[in-house]
């Protein structure tokens, strides 16, 4: 980094995320400290960085959460900035003021902008301002009483949703006024456990839309442009399968309009780093709504990086040092076609339930075009305490169709025994005729995958068992600790969108 306004960059996360900060640090000359839970001991993120310090306990709560705890590691450890990843802590506007209170660098955007665009309710408002389209929804005071006259005018079906947080958490479809009450007591209940608010907002429900999101990037002088579009339709309970970029279904009338609002959402919280202003489309209209901004960097970063051939990490590390935006918004192209799909330590068949066991062996194809973004490597341990996300596979092609033919290609390639992982239903997934011909929305894989079984008994099953005569110790969703999120299939992620 031209600048040197600091060597030492504490990664305040786990997993393939903080993996991938320790090789953007690395890649621009800087020192990477790890943090750890007990249950992380030797994870392949601690091997990564060049240093690593244990936080406490598995409980994210007493260590990817425990804010003193991390910013005693930073000083510990000498580091003069923090990058959050994504989850836990990184869309934490207080977190992100105690890391600059003892003299540190934040690497992301402001948190006055981190708490704009957390608050649905107070972000709809500011959208609305802008000239962004919102939704019709309703973000007043949330009584039963006054919701249920809300919901009324908005008409159903509709979203009964967490003014807080994100990633699916404290949402609930409504189809019938009969649902109402039950959903706002549900949403109600995991949106205060989620993120410690129990407020709720509504907004109509549009049942096949889809999921497109714009990637921003500005630095601290104003530069703000966008890197065009990805699209994440193809999702589960709400959670990221696959993403793509471009959309198969934007034009370029369309695109630039979605990149212009997107912006205008940016520019009105004075946003600086990397973020995501996500709209829904409706496909019969081709009308687009904002759904909410990530302020942070997402899971799905690397479509837009492999597209645009720009690595948005490190120009989150150079921003954070007080570099410039050296290129214009006419200089930006998107090249190509990059899909990426989350290899998850799930069992489709059995309601996508977290699996848990030790990589015995693990193997990615290594052919041109394919990015693996791992979390782990052959011998380590999945456990039961984080989000199960294993690795991502991205593939960068000439066209859509040749990337889904090399991504199913790759996926046929990969082995990996001893932990039940979805790249059979991903498969089947990316195969599917609809998904060839671009015809997707949010919807689809609870629709068309619901009944979705494997082929036949697969080599992972037979590891498995025998494994478990081998006496190597698999979890398979029995977990000691009685915090952990997989204990609850609606609050098993913790990591980001």
């Amino acid at each position: 980094m031209p600048s040197r306004v600091f060597d030492t960059v504490l990664i305040a996360n786990r997993g393939e995320i903080a993996v991938r900060v320790a090789r953007a640090c690395r890649d621009l000359g800087l020192r990477s400290v790890a943090v750890y839970s007990q249950a992380d001991a030797g994870a392949l993120h601690t091997r990564t960085a060049d240093e690593a310090i244990e936080l406490g306990p598995a409980e994210a709560s007493q260590s990817y959460l425990h804010m003193e705890r991390i910013l005693a590691a930073a000083q510990r450890s000498g580091a003069q900035a923090v990058h959050p990843g994504y989850g836990f802590l990184a869309e934490n506007a207080e977190f992100a003021e105690a890391v600059q209170a003892v003299g540190m660098l934040w690497i992301g955007p402001p948190a006055a902008a981190m708490r704009a665009m957390g608050d649905k309710a107070g972000a709809r408002e500011l959208m609305l301002k802008a000239g962004v389209p919102v939704l019709p929804g309703y973000q007043g005071a949330d009584t039963p009483a006054q919701l249920k006259k809300a919901a009324s005018e908005i008409g159903f079906p509709l979203l009964v949703k967490a003014a807080a947080g994100g990633g699916g958490m404290g949402q609930r479809v409504v189809s019938d006024p009969a649902e109402l009450d039950e959903a706002i007591a549900s949403a109600r209940d995991e949106a205060q456990r989620s993120f410690g608010s129990e407020r709720l907002i509504l907004e109509k429900y549009l049942a096949r839309a889809r999921h497109v999101e714009v990637q921003v990037l500005g630095d601290t002088q104003g530069n703000l442009l966008h890197l065009f579009e990805r699209e994440c339709s193809l999702q589960r309970r709400r959670q990221k399968l696959v993403e793509e970029s471009p959309s198969p279904f934007l034009d370029e009338t369309l695109r630039a309009e979605m990149g212009a609002a997107a912006l205008a959402a940016a520019r009105s919280v004075g946003y600086v780093n990397a973020g995501t202003v996500e709209f829904l489309v409706d496909p019969d209209t081709r009308k687009f709504y904002f759904l909410e901004m990530n302020t942070r960097i997402q899971v799905e970063h690397p479509v837009t990086e492999l597209v645009t051939g720009l690595d948005l990490v490190q120009w989150q590390l150079r921003i954070a040092g007080g570099e410039l935006l050296p290129f214009a918004q006419a200089d930006l192209r998107q090249s190509g076609h990059a899909i990426e799909c989350r290899v998850y330590a799930e069992d489709p068949a059995a309601g996508f339930l977290p699996q848990a066991g030790q990589a015995l062996r693990l193997a990615w194809p290594q052919t041109a075009g394919l990015r693996v973004d791992p979390a782990l490597e052959q011998g380590d341990i999945v456990g039961g305490s984080y989000d199960p996300l294993l690795t991502k596979l991205i593939v960068h092609a000439a066209d859509r169709q040749a990337a889904l033919a090399a991504l199913r290609e790759a996926l046929a390639a990969s082995v990996l025994l001893g932990v039940t992982h979805n790249m059979d239903f991903l498969q089947d997934l990316l195969a599917h005729p609809k998904v060839a011909a671009g015809d997707l929305d949010t919807g689809f894989v609870e629709r068309k995958m619901a009944e979705w079984q494997p082929a036949e008994l697969t080599e992972v099953a037979l590891w498995a068992a025998l494994s478990i005569e081998m006496g190597v110790s698999h979890l398979n969703n029995q977990t000691a600790q009685p915090y952990s999120p997989w204990d609850d299939p609606q609050s098993f992620r913790l990591g980001g969108s």
